[in-house]
């Protein structure tokens, strides 16, 4: 059942290749002439690039590194700077800025896998009828929108279908690619991997192009480690073994066989497989299947937007929780509305799926190079396997991932500038955010008061104490909230109770509830409590401080003021970033999403005080 799930969540975006990409490999721009020979060479590098790339990389090895059972970029730069340690600095800091990087990447495939895929599949309306190809920009945008619109639903009812949806689709692959074979079982030889290798050999510097488009059959396996979390690696494991890889070669070595038989059915290999009589439900599959493909990488943006908050790498958003049971399903409205402005903007700038196949694959290829820069760490420091080991299976799939980031390299110009450089600004963003919250920690901490002095001198005093708990929360546990000094200084006042609270993002997926809370006794009436949360973990405070009973302090929910303080940030020439950098900073600082929401705390108990904090 897992496995079936898995179909719908993990495989959608690779199963919806077959719709555009042997199409794109005999386009003009790759000088692949369209022959039997350059045909069945050109499958059989597909079929070996997914077994080398997919089968041996993602499913067999990379499926392994996983972080207490979460996969993905994030969760692998954990692995990889904990493997290094804090002995080499200058190393773990190099592999979280590439970390942060690949993930800023994802965001610009969650841009075009949507375009491409929702595009690809309506196409197949100018093969049931020429004249409906004005139809097909509309009504993918329309598909499109209806898709970011329903995101505020959730995922969890429209998931019940997802699996079986996409097992009929693999199935219809399949079938499909075996009646092709039947009548031209020549294709069959596109299973010696010398027959890819010698189509490959003889393109000479065109073997770049042929790349660059080949490129397109892997895309979404990024999202096999992604999804780990979700599924386990064991169901994914099975799916791909049992269904998708055997589903996804059979279908493009049919694809082949139907060109050998029918050069003229270039135009669109996919849809014409099928008999005019299927051509109408195929498109419906092919539809849903592409929407599928688009609600994974949907669902996987807004899951790394959260992972990027809590480990400090963006501004706080507004998260919804959109199921009761499962808390992986979430629904971030800042980023589904970027996505969809995104998204419309790639559709209406190429207006093609062959011409945003063009901007696919920049992206894809340079997170699995860094993907596999980070394994190596991994398995060299974390799983203390030789170098002997070590280094030979970096080195190859090294090349394999630096020959397809130069094959998608030379269509920078027709489109594949577009991702990247969406991921660029997004990493000047987050690259910023986490220096600018860096900057104001250090300020706060030169210009704030040592809190166990302070502590010791309240001890002492005679103020009036109020018969509550206050819970004053503070980024650096060994200074004064500034909370709590505004509250002494404008009402003259101390509660019998006073919490000074550190929330902590751990660089794991879960903390649990057992490693969830520290607690210490600094003064009569004075706690000093530090929360962890893994990156995955909700961060519900009050739910947090409950625990706090076990070992010695009662909170009690309906007795407790909450203390924050928010900072305006004042950005100073000449010192700390650039100019421009710290007015960025300021702004995101500005439009911060609220940490009461943040951090689920009653709204009739949360106290604001503002200060201003120099940068």
């Amino acid at each position: 059942m897992l496995a079936l799930g898995a179909l719908g969540v993990v495989y959608g975006d690779i199963g919806t290749s077959p719709l555009y990409t042997v199409q794109e490999i005999f386009q003009p721009a790759t000088g692949v002439t369209l022959n039997a020979a350059n045909i069945t060479g050109a499958i059989s590098a597909i079929v070996w690039a997914l077994m080398l790339i997919v089968t041996l990389k993602y499913v067999v090895l990379i499926l392994r590194a996983d972080n207490r059972g979460e996969g993905g970029g994030l969760a692998l730069t954990a692995l990889a700077t904990r493997a290094v340690g804090n002995g080499r600095p200058g190393l773990r800091k190099f592999l979280l800025l590439m970390g942060v990087f690949g993930a800023t990447l994802f965001y610009g495939d969650s841009v075009i896998t949507p375009a491409v895929s929702v595009m690809g599949a309506i196409e197949g309306l100018e093969v049931i009828n020429p004249a409906l190809k004005t139809f097909v920009l509309p009504v993918s945008l329309g598909v499109l929108l209806a898709l970011f619109l329903i995101q505020r639903l959730g995922t969890h009812s429209v998931g019940k279908v997802f699996g079986p949806v996409l097992g009929l689709w693999f199935v219809v692959l399949a079938l499909s690619g075996l009646q092709h074979i039947r009548a031209q079982p020549q294709v069959l030889a596109a299973l010696n991997p010398l027959v890819a290798w010698d189509f490959l050999t003889h393109r000479g510097w065109q073997v770049l192009a042929t790349l660059g488009a080949i490129v397109l059959a892997l895309t979404g396996a990024e999202a096999l480690y992604a999804d780990m979390g979700h599924f386990g690696a064991k169901p994914i494991r099975l799916a791909w073994t049992g269904l998708v890889f055997p589903s996804l070669v059979l279908n493009y070595m049919g694809q082949g066989a139907l060109l050998i038989s029918e050069p003229d059915a270039i135009a669109n290999p996919f849809f014409r497989m099928f008999p005019s009589s299927l051509l109408v439900p195929m498109v419906v599959l092919a539809a849903m299947a592409a929407v599928i493909a688009s609600q994974a990488v949907i669902s996987g943006a807004y899951s790394m937007t959260k992972q990027a908050i809590q480990l400090g790498f963006l501004p706080r958003m507004e998260v919804r929780y959109t199921s009761a049971r499962e808390m992986g399903q979430i629904y971030v409205p800042g980023v589904n509305w970027a996505l969809l402005v995104g998204v419309v903007a790639a559709v209406l700038m190429f207006g093609s799926s062959s011409a945003l196949a063009g901007a696919y694959g920049m992206a894809v290829t340079l997170t699995m190079m860094i993907t596999t820069v980070l394994t190596f760490f991994v398995v060299r420091d974390g799983w203390r396997l030789p170098m002997a080991v070590a280094v030979p299976a970096t080195l190859f799939f090294l090349t394999l991932d630096v020959l397809l980031v130069a094959g998608c390299a030379i269509k920078l110009l027709d489109g594949g500038w577009f991702p990247l450089a969406m991921g660029l600004a997004l990493f000047v963003v987050m690259s910023t955010w986490a220096t600018g919250r860096h900057l104001l920690m250090k300020s706060i901490q030169r210009d704030g008061m040592e809190l166990e002095p302070f502590v010791e001198s309240l001890a002492a005093d005679n103020c009036n104490r109020a018969s509550r708990t206050a819970v004053y929360a503070v980024a650096n546990p060994h200074t004064v909230p500034q909370a709590l000094l505004h509250n002494l200084k404008h009402n003259q006042v101390l509660h019998e109770c006073n919490v000074i609270m550190t929330v902590m993002f751990q660089e794991v997926p879960w903390v649990p509830d057992s490693q969830r809370v520290e607690v210490e006794a600094m003064a009569p009436g004075f706690w000093r409590v530090k929360l962890h949360f893994g990156f995955m973990d909700q961060p519900d405070v009050p739910h947090a401080l409950t625990l706090c009973a076990a070992k010695g302090l009662t909170i009690p929910a309906f007795e407790t003021s909450y203390f924050l303080s928010r900072e305006t940030v004042i950005p100073t020439p000449g010192a700390g970033m650039a100019d421009w950098r710290e007015h960025l900073f300021a702004a995101m600082s500005r439009n911060a999403g609220s940490v009461a929401e943040f951090f689920c705390l009653p709204d009739n108990a949360v106290v604001e005080l503002g200060t201003r904090v120099q940068i």
